[in-house]
């Protein structure tokens, strides 16, 4: 049986099945009996492991909600224009800000008061993108100037190829490259796949 027709209880229909529909006759009503018992199954076990994956998501989740007036990080992150090989390194996310929380649009979503520098980015934004600022002295620090995309990405250049190895995925042999990037002051250190890069920056390799 196929997982189209134990999730939705009918066959998916193709190009071959697209011929005249006749009547239908039951010639083996036990089977369908069998049958339909065994599909009620799969969609209940299908059913309690899409509840277990949202009850995860939920426990992981922060329900966070902030007030009019509270000042707020915002999330961005680097834009390298290449595949990703491997999860973003641990100095991402990255946060600027703070910035002032000027309105809350519905129950999940805040205006927030941004520089004019970016101007061209919709400052509504999820909450999911936000974090909380909480004030301090200490944290009089000069950050250097990020040029933010409209998706809430930087771009960040590749300097040079570090090291190289190969990474042994499902049976294949996959060369993967180190990778240092710069982003004005930011730097960070990635794998990526050495055929992307070699595509993508050529002249890192000559």
């Amino acid at each position: 049986m196929a997982p189209y027709e134990a999730l939705y209880g009918r066959k998916c229909r193709t190009p071959l099945c697209w011929d005249e529909v006749g009547e239908r006759k039951l010639q083996n009503v036990e089977l369908i009996e069998v049958t339909t018992e065994k599909v009620k199954v799969i969609q209940d076990r299908l059913k309690v492991a899409q509840d277990r994956q949202k009850s995860y998501a939920n426990n992981r989740r922060r329900d966070l909600e902030f007030q009019i007036g509270d000042r707020v990080f915002l999330k961005i992150s680097p834009w390298k224009g290449v595949i990703r090989f491997r999860s973003r390194g641990k100095l991402n996310p990255r946060y600027i800000g703070s910035f002032l929380i000027l309105e809350r649009i519905g129950p999940v979503a805040y205006r927030l008061q941004l520089p004019p520098e970016l101007k061209k980015i919709h400052n509504v934004f999820h909450v999911s993108l936000l974090k909380k600022y909480v004030p301090d002295p200490s944290h009089a620090l000069e950050t250097p100037p990020v040029e933010l995309r409209e998706d809430l990405t930087f771009e960040v250049r590749p300097v040079r190829i570090l090291d190289r190895l190969e990474k042994v995925l499902r049976g294949k042999v996959v060369p993967v490259v180190k990778v240092l990037w710069r982003s004005d002051q930011i730097e960070e250190l990635t794998w990526e796949l050495e055929r992307f890069m070699r595509k993508k920056y050529p002249h890192l390799f000559e």
